[in-house]
């Protein structure tokens, strides 16, 4: 492991300026054209390095594959590291939040969640071939493009990718300032409820009305009642509309509903109490839609196997890992969901994911690629 932190602090600048490189290259999700520009980045950055190519993802741009060429000639089975090419960011955003090195932080759009990550991967996989250590299984890198926007094209090739894997390691940040890798995290879905009444005046003729948004907000404290904090279930209504005019009883309304879970069991109980919802006002009816997206990463004796691992050649260059359950989502739900060992969280240690102050420390660039360095080898 030394030798790892040593050639990622010997390179450290070189590992800033990528990181540059690729916050400075903008990627927002619903922007084909920017992801493929972000992915074609990619690949040239591991031109030599790596046999690149790319799978279609449909309306959302091109998934990025690469398989990297490392020292060692048996090969047994494959690892997976696994990121996002998307961010959250609308193109423009660099000219008010322009990548910076200031305050022993790197700043910008995407810095924390997560391109520095991607970049300390490509990192490790130099640090392998610096030292001419062996690697015994194949190494493949997968870059998503709709990662942020639920994965909606990429999660069959992701899973099935997972299914050929030993592992897989996810290249999200860290959780807090301490950089804990995330070893279990809440499965993530939502539910539209659709309520629909019968519009009438709301000064000539009220009594022949039936209000949606009376009925949507009846509705509403029922489902607050399935949140249930024991079982680390979580049910928000996060969006309401319905309605036309303040002169008419409503004739629909509807509830976004974001729900979480820690067991994959209770995706079914929850459905059940949606799917049980019954009319206060029988003159209206109730239409639902949605339900889980991602399985929740399960922390699984597979997943504390690879913690352990972690955590032991953690120790070996002077950090005290720690892990983390977290309420958010990644793509390393569906890998953990098709029973794949999963550890996630081993990219930037910083904070504010999707916010304007998104940083990460300088100070952990090295030990975080060297970390992974340490993984592909171990593992």
């Amino acid at each position: 492991m030394q030798s790892f932190l040593s050639y990622a602090q010997a390179h450290q600048r070189d590992i800033i300026k990528l990181i540059r490189d690729f916050v400075e290259c903008e990627s927002p999700s619903f922007d084909a054209a920017a992801v493929n520009r972000f992915v074609d980045l990619v690949a040239s950055k591991v031109a030599g390095e790596a046999r690149v190519r790319t799978l279609p993802g449909g309306r959302f741009g091109k998934i990025l594959r690469c398989e990297f060429a490392l020292p060692g000639r048996k090969r047994d089975g494959q690892l997976l590291a696994l990121g996002h090419s998307d961010t959250v960011w609308s193109m423009g955003t660099l000219a008010g939040m322009p990548f910076r090195n200031s305050q022993g932080r790197l700043w910008g759009p995407g810095v924390l969640d997560m391109k520095s990550g991607i970049a300390f991967f490509i990192y490790a996989i130099r640090a392998l071939r610096e030292a001419d250590r062996p690697v015994m299984r194949r190494v493949i890198l997968q870059l998503n493009p709709d990662e942020e926007v639920g994965s909606e094209a990429s999660r069959p090739l992701t899973e099935e990718a997972a299914r050929e894997s030993a592992a897989v390691m996810v290249l999200e940040p860290g959780t807090g300032m301490e950089g804990k890798l995330k070893t279990a995290r809440k499965g993530v879905g939502d539910y539209t409820v659709i309520v629909k009444g019968c519009a009438a005046h709301a000064g000539v003729d009220f009594e022949a009305g039936a209000s949606a948004i009376v009925e949507l907000a009846r509705q509403i404290e029922r489902i607050t009642t399935f949140t249930d904090f024991d079982r680390g279930i979580t049910v928000n209504p996060g969006i309401i509309s319905g309605g036309t005019r303040t002169n008419v009883v409503a004739a629909e309304a509807r509830a976004e509903v974001d729900i979480r879970i820690l067991r994959a069991r209770d995706a079914a109980v929850l459905d059940k109490k949606f799917k049980g919802l019954r009319v206060f006002d029988k003159r209206c009816t109730i239409e639902l839609q949605g339900g889980l997206n991602r399985p929740p990463m399960e922390r699984s004796a597979g997943i504390r196997k690879l913690f352990k691992t972690a955590h032991e050649l953690a120790a070996q260059i002077g950090i005290e890992l720690e892990e983390s359950t977290t309420g958010g989502g990644s793509d390393g739900n569906f890998t953990a969901g098709v029973g794949t060992p999963t550890l996630d969280g081993l990219g930037g240690v910083g904070e504010g994911a999707h916010a304007p102050h998104e940083s990460i420390l300088v100070d952990r660039i090295a030990d975080r690629t060297a970390l992974m360095a340490g993984l592909i080898e171990a593992l």
